[in-house]
């Protein structure tokens, strides 16, 4: 009976995943651009064409519609398809990771997923880090520390307090240097509420994943003139870091411990 359980579980997390993730589309367009979310309703933003029911099928429609608008025949985007793809993922596995030994924890994995997505969208187009977020990922994280059994409290409050410090001083430093900002607030708040989130142990694999990637790619496209001036979004790099580390920082660590015959 377990067994059927579990696989329904998975399944509804799945499905429920891209559901949600069709919603996220409407998030990540509408509140950078200060519009509401419930109004107007969704439309085709080059013919107006009100969407219908038909229209909002996650994943289905795109491909029925061949990737354009009904109306006009204007290509639509993949990203609202990958958003769609990636939430259900990112909740399916906070289900099979964590479901069958600890429920609450991989809710509240799913929802931090959801706002992940949010925030890598968001920033990777319009360079910003929405405070409230900010202040959803921050009551998750004092949530978490109720429900994770794998890391002690302390290590949650030391993971958000040393987390928004580094970075704080690392940001203020390279101001200080450079005569420039390096990083925003809001990557530095993200750092912290994340922080609180994880524990210190996982934000410190999160931070090494997110920094490798993000030097090479940095260094790459800082190569030319004027590539020293240029603006860049860090929170993608930052949420991908945030998302390994969430999902798989435990048994990485252990093993990285066992190595060293801990």
């Amino acid at each position: 009976m377990e067994i059927y359980y579990l696989i329904s579980a998975y399944i509804l997390a799945g499905v429920f995943g891209l559901c949600v993730g069709s919603f996220l589309n409407v998030v990540i367009y509408r509140l950078p651009n200060n519009m509401n979310l419930a109004k107007p309703d969704s439309h085709c933003p080059v013919c107006k064409y009100k969407l219908k029911w038909y229209d909002n099928i996650p994943i289905l429609s795109y491909i029925i519609l061949g990737g354009k608008c009904r109306s006009c025949k204007t290509h639509i985007s993949f990203r609202y398809t990958a958003v769609e793809i990636a939430n259900m993922l990112m909740w399916l596995l906070s289900a099979l990771l964590f479901w069958k030994t600890n429920i609450p924890l991989a809710c509240i994995y799913a929802a931090v997923s959801s706002i992940f997505i949010c925030i890598f969208f968001i920033d990777l187009e319009h360079k910003i880090i929405l405070d409230r977020f900010q202040l959803m990922l921050l009551a998750l994280g004092i949530a978490a520390i109720f429900f994770d059994k794998d890391f002690h409290w302390t290590s949650h409050v030391i993971g958000g307090v040393l987390g928004f410090l580094v970075f704080f001083f690392v940001g203020w430093a390279y101001e200080i240097s450079h005569d420039r900002e390096g990083l925003g607030g809001g990557d530095i708040k993200l750092v912290g509420v994340v922080g609180l989130l994880l524990g210190w142990e996982r934000m410190l694999l999160a931070l090494l994943v997110a920094s490798v990637p993000a030097a090479i790619i940095m260094l790459a496209l800082t190569r030319g003139k004027n590539g020293e001036n240029k603006e860049f979004p860090f929170a993608p790099f930052l949420v991908s870091g945030f998302s390994v580390a969430m999902f798989f920082g435990t048994p990485i660590i252990n093993w990285y411990v066992s190595l060293l015959g801990l």
